[in-house]
């Protein structure tokens, strides 16, 4: 495992990161690039509640082969006819289904004013789980940098950002989309997986925007 320690700012902003990398396909890169290392590493920065379950999900990752783990990701968020939990925001909102040509305009108008653009050769929908996990990571990161450079008002509105953000997207469906995951998985992994982001993503919900620095404010609930 490397030294590297960051403070708490910087691991709320890494968690978002690793967890983000977590929906993508399962390949051998997650074990060669020691993800789970490093989401354990923020993890402890964060908060202690979070600690046994990133372990847990370390552990889980290691003692699946690839194969079951991508049949199980394949029933989960791809199908072959229907997914049982499809990683898209606006299944769980109950918003109009998004197409390749007719994205969500309510999430695309908040990451255009946080700065944040998908790449073009990305070829999910922009209200997946990873993406919106990504956005989060950028707003965090943006508030850290504010903050180091003494600049309140972008640290404000960015926080502002994030909050609506939460409330209104990324906040608001996480815990439908945990639940069906946790019901449909067959492996440990993806349980675990559902169950750690629906828990650091309140998390970031309950935390006050004049927190950001501040560690262990919180209880998991």
């Amino acid at each position: 495992m490397s030294d590297y320690v960051p403070d708490e700012a910087t691991a709320r902003a890494d968690l978002c990161r690793f967890l983000s990398a977590c929906y993508y396909e399962p390949a051998p890169e997650f074990a060669e690039e020691k993800l789970f290392d490093s989401l354990l590493t923020a993890a402890r920065q964060v908060h202690p509640d979070l600690t046994e379950q990133a372990r847990k999900l370390g552990e889980a990752f290691a003692l699946q082969d690839l194969q079951t783990l991508l049949v199980d990701y394949t029933r989960l968020f791809i199908g072959p006819m229907h997914a049982l939990a499809p990683p898209y925001g606006s299944t769980w909102l109950n918003t109009p289904a998004p197409a390749e040509g007719n994205p969500p305009p309510a999430v695309l108008d908040l990451y255009s004013e946080g700065g944040f653009d998908i790449d073009a050769d990305f070829r999910e929908l922009p209200d997946h789980v990873a993406v919106e996990l990504e956005f989060l990571y950028l707003l965090t990161f943006n508030i850290n940098r504010a903050d180091a450079a003494a600049d309140p008002a972008g640290s404000a509105a960015t926080m502002a950002l994030r909050g609506r953000f939460l409330h209104e997207h990324l906040g608001a469906w996480i815990g439908s989309f945990a639940a069906a995951v946790k019901a449909g998985a067959d492996t440990v992994f993806y349980r675990e997986l559902a169950d750690f982001t629906e828990q650091y993503v309140r998390m970031e919900v309950a935390r006050p925007p004049d927190s950001a620095g501040a560690p262990g404010l919180y209880r998991v609930q």
